[in-house]
């Protein structure tokens, strides 16, 4: 399951408090988490979120998704191991060359480090104009890069 808000960031502090992260919540805790005896993981996403990260962390979820706006590696330390963290490429490097996409996808991985709790995507939507080689050329760089975080 997502949840996924991609105007939250436009908030104050309070009202996003108040009218996104308090629903999240809600919704969060009415799930049904298991399903056949298989734990359902629950996300919750939040463009522009990286203000309220440890609140974000704190609402029930298993994972925070993260746009990117924030350095992924920031993000882990401000959250430890509370919740696994998912994003953060910006979805403008897929229009960029294959050795481009590489690179900072590259980046992205170095920046969350070894070890697990790091579901790798783009930092919010993908564009219907992203030309489908070049997120294959990411696909393909995240499964040859990520292998030396994992070991």
């Amino acid at each position: 399951v997502m949840i996924f808000d991609s105007w939250g960031g436009a908030l104050s502090h309070a009202a996003y408090h108040e009218f996104s992260l308090r629903y999240m919540e809600q919704i969060v805790s009415g799930l049904k988490r298991e399903h056949d005896g298989a734990k359902v993981p629950c996300i919750v996403f939040t463009k522009g979120g990286g203000l309220w990260l440890e609140s974000i962390a704190a609402i029930g979820a298993d994972a925070v998704g993260l746009d990117w706006t924030i350095d992924i590696g920031e993000a882990r330390k401000r959250v430890g191991d509370k919740v696994a963290l998912q994003g953060n490429l910006d979805p403008n490097v897929l229009f960029a060359s294959p050795e481009a996409i590489r690179a900072e996808a590259g980046k992205v991985l170095a920046s969350y480090g070894h070890g697990s709790g790091h579901v790798f995507n783009l930092g919010h939507g993908i564009s219907q104009y992203t030309p489908p080689e070049n997120a294959a050329a990411l696909v393909e760089a995240v499964h040859q890069l990520s292998r030396q975080y994992h070991v």
